[in-house]
């Protein structure tokens, strides 16, 4: 039986306060992200396509 363990990602520092939002994807498994420094946090996905998406759509909606 095959087992995959998490690993730990260590946290994405705060994005500098520059007044604009500035989302960044993460990683963790097969699963991506899109986080911001104003606290917004997408789903989970698996397409790194489409996390990057999220973080363009949030970027443009603020």
């Amino acid at each position: 039986m095959y087992v995959r363990h998490a690993t730990e990602v260590p946290p994405t520092p705060p994005a500098p306060a520059s007044g604009g939002h500035e989302p960044t994807t993460v990683e963790r498994g097969s699963f991506c992200t899109a986080r911001c420094g104003c606290g917004w946090s997408g789903p989970a996905r698996r397409s790194r396509d489409r996390a990057r998406t999220d973080a363009a759509e949030h970027r443009a909606a603020n």
